[in-house]
């Protein structure tokens, strides 16, 4: 018996398919909607976890050789090289920048209408901003978040953010914190960078979904860091910094609480003292 012809269709298909599963991998789809291609094109945000060691530095010449895991410093007096010279070191770094106080000493700030500035928030240059005015203030919190991407940062630390329990000078409430803060993690997150939610305890139920990490100030002196424990239950760090305690009054509680914590000096230059 003649053996019968073999079908050649499905064997062209096969070709076909071997040809084309690099595209056809390329374009699979992702569980969010997205396509694989634009998953291998944006890399995914960084997220810090409860325990990591920190550095915070505003003022000063940059110490680059303390020992810590990230770095927090000031957006605008540091250079891409800066960042990029932390990077080599195995260092992620985070852009400093006020988004709810005018500065007068930034390079920015003429772009302020005097409409928008309120009462001092107690250091010298400082003015609350109106965060109702968010027509006014995206477009310049924009421009500021893309330095810290141009400067190549990993994250956002954007300071001043619980102006609604202040003497502001404007009738801030707490639902427009909650809309200006939601505004700036946005806007973060939009240029793929981290953002940490700066202080404002009373609306962390509110916002934990939105910040990707925490910094406080004094919670130990103020009796409120349980109040963070959202954040580390989440996986999501606490960089903590008190001014005056010392080590041996907080440090217990922090490692309890899994914070970052750090004895710092007002004027956040170098020096530190760890947990």
């Amino acid at each position: 018996m003649a053996r019968p012809a073999r079908r050649r269709v499905p064997v062209l298909a096969a070709l076909l398919l071997l040809l084309l599963a690099p595209v056809l991998a390329g374009c699979a789809d992702r569980p969010d909607g997205g396509t694989q291609d634009e998953k291998t094109s944006a890399a995914p945000r960084w997220q810090p976890r409860p325990g990591t060691s920190w550095q915070w530095q505003l003022s000063g010449r940059l110490d680059t050789s303390v020992p810590a895991a990230v770095y927090d410093i000031d957006g605008f007096d540091h250079t891409k090289a800066t960042v990029a010279a932390l990077h080599r070191k195995g260092r992620k770094v985070v852009c400093y920048v006020s988004t709810g106080a005018w500065e007068d000493f930034r390079p920015d700030a003429g772009k302020f209408p005097k409409s928008v500035l309120g009462r001092g928030n107690g250091w010298q240059g400082e003015r609350w901003l109106d965060i109702r005015r968010t027509d006014v203030l995206e477009p310049l919190m924009a421009a500021r978040l893309d330095m810290c991407r141009a400067k190549g940062f990993d994250a956002v630390e954007p300071d001043n953010m619980d102006g609604y329990r202040n003497r502001t000078g404007f009738p801030l409430t707490a639902a427009d914190q909650l809309r200006y803060n939601r505004l700036v993690a946005r806007l973060a997150h939009e240029r793929g960078l981290a953002v940490g939610l700066k202080n404002d305890l009373d609306q962390i139920p509110q916002l934990i979904g939105d910040f990707d990490f925490a910094v406080n100030e004094q919670c130990a002196q103020y009796g409120e860091c349980a109040r963070l424990k959202p954040f580390t239950a989440a996986g999501k760090a606490v960089f903590h910094v008190e001014y005056e305690l010392p080590t041996s009054r907080f440090c217990a509680r922090s490692r309890e609480l899994r914070l970052s914590s750090l004895q710092k000096k007002y004027e956040l230059g170098a020096w530190r003292r760890t947990c």
